[in-house]
């Protein structure tokens, strides 16, 4: 690869991943690895710049990560996020406490704009008309003590130290976090230290992406072929897409009828991709099968890893009708990634495991073949529209992996699948009508395994409950709930009530992401 690289290195934050993705949107390339790598993988990664992850972990204790002397010995720009900062600090011979105070979500940092990393960075003055950053902390420690040739770049009252820069060296460091939108000004901060500092060459482009993967595809699979796993989704319709450029007919794509699907997928799949796209297509129904392994689950990570295994072996048995079928393609991405702790680190903490993460069984007898691992949602709908897709595919909301059996919360029963399919289909619907799909990031119903009483003309009613959910997020790390109109709400409460037999209650889902997550389960 001739891209310019910028290297991060991972000391276990459950946000490292979104560094990548914010020095990607620099159109700059680079790549998430162990913060313990060689001196020799660095030398041969050959990075414009460094960057160090936050973590859970405090930087004084004896047991914690430390930077190898071979980033210092590097002779590039380096850059400490929060954790980054503190051991970064705590090596070079400065000093990190725990002062009994934590610090979590908003700051008003005030910038001394002495850096070359913050100068003339900022959302507001002060009275005093200082220079304020309005960012997101993180943090329970914090530097009480420079190290040599330091000098603080910016302070908030209860983290005198919240910026520390050695301008000979390049080095910079920040207590908050400046890949979270929640940061105002992060995207101009990471610019500056990539662009500016780093000097790297913004050559990342989706565009120009699809050859080099294309090539890489070819070059793996060589005349082997190929079975993929196609859901309708965003990602596995993108890796269908990019596959097809690169082997057209070597690919084989199989659609799992599980039951837990979106209202008329079966038949959006069958005319997009078999009757317009032309690709080789196998349907498998397999409605009663998943229902009767989930019969009586209630618990999430049981639910994901029963669809998951079923998936396998669906999968498994198709390949077995296909002789030459040596790989088994996902549409992992990032996101997948790192929500299952499945960074190379292996040390973040899990928060939910991903069907197609970390979940293949020794016994699968096909080569694991994912294009989109290493790519963001935003970049995946880019390299949909550079391989010629239709936007509302590309465009369309994200869509679990494990679907319906993780927007049902408790047991999965076909009935419940049922009503829930009607449910989201018009809110969804109703979305359209309002013109505000293509505005929010992810809209969907989730079924309650709760009944309320009701009244139905003159009659009682006793049904279940949905919750609405909408969000709006860049990058599905972090997310809002969608404020939208109260007339919208009704008329989704009232359609939904009248038209779906069995739901007489519509509550509205307005957490965010964090604390919350964007599904249920």
């Amino acid at each position: 690869m001739t891209h310019d690289r910028i290297l991060i290195l991972d000391f276990g934050s459950q946000v490292t991943q979104l560094i990548a993705r914010r020095v990607r949107e620099a159109h700059v390339y680079c790549e998430v690895h162990p913060n313990d790598v060689s001196e020799s993988f660095i030398r041969e990664f050959n990075p414009k710049g460094i960057i160090l992850s936050g973590s859970h972990m405090s930087a004084y204790e004896e047991s914690t990560d430390r930077i190898s002397d071979a980033v210092f010995n590097a002779g590039v720009p380096i850059l400490g996020i929060c954790y980054g900062m503190q051991t970064m600090a705590q090596q070079l011979g400065g000093k990190v406490e725990n002062i009994g105070k934590r610090e979590f979500g908003y700051a008003e940092v005030k910038n001394h704009n002495n850096s070359t990393l913050l100068k003339g960075i900022e959302d507001m003055k002060n009275e005093a008309g200082e220079s304020i950053m309005k960012v997101w902390m993180s943090h329970g420690d914090k530097v009480t003590v420079l190290p040599e040739g330091f000098e603080v770049m910016c302070s908030t009252p209860s983290c005198p130290i919240a910026g520390m820069c050695d301008e000979k060296r390049h080095y910079y460091a920040v207590q908050f976090h400046p890949e979270v939108t929640h940061t105002l000004q992060g995207r101009a901060l990471l610019n500056r230290f990539v662009l500016d500092i780093c000097k790297a060459e913004p050559s990342w482009i989706m565009g120009d992406y699809v050859k080099e993967a294309v090539e890489q595809i070819r070059a793996q699979v060589g005349d082997e072929e190929v079975i993929l796993g196609l859901s309708g989704g965003v990602d596995s319709s993108v890796t269908a897409a990019l596959i097809h450029r690169a082997i057209g007919k070597q690919l084989t794509c199989v659609f799992v009828d599980n039951g837990l699907l979106r209202k008329n997928e079966r038949e959006q799949v069958r005319e997009t991709f078999e009757k317009n796209m032309g690709l080789k297509l196998i349907v498998v129904d397999a409605v009663d099968r998943f229902m009767g392994e989930l019969a009586g689950v209630t618990d999430p990570e049981q639910k994901r890893k029963i669809i998951g295994r079923l998936f396998v072996e669906v999968f498994q048995e198709e390949a077995a009708k296909l002789p030459n079928a040596k790989w088994l393609a996902q549409g992992t991405i990032y996101p997948d990634v790192i929500e299952s702790a499945g960074a190379k680190t292996k040390k973040a903490k899990t928060i939910k495991s991903h069907h197609n993460v970390g979940g293949l069984p020794d016994t699968l007898h096909l080569k694991l073949l994912e294009p989109l691992r290493g790519l963001f949602k935003d970049e995946v709908r880019e390299l949909g529209v550079a391989l010629g897709l239709p936007a509302e595919m590309v465009y369309r909301h994200p869509f679990p992996g494990p679907g319906l059996g993780v927007r049902i919360l408790g047991e999965v029963k076909k009935e419940y699948a049922d009503l829930l399919r009607e449910a989201d289909a018009i809110f969804i619907e109703e979305l359209r009508k309002a013109g505000l799909y293509d505005k929010v990031s992810q809209a969907f119903v989730v079924f309650l395994p709760v009944k309320s009483v009701g009244v139905m003309g003159d009659g009682r009613t006793y049904e279940w409950v949905v919750s609405l959910r909408s969000v709006e997020t860049s990058d599905f790390m972090t997310a809002r709930w969608s404020h939208l109109p109260y007339e919208l709400l009704g008329t989704v409460s009232n359609r939904i009530i009248n038209e779906v037999r069995g739901i007489n209650r519509v509550c509205y889902d307005i957490s965010g992401k964090p604390p919350a997550t964007i599904e249920w389960e």
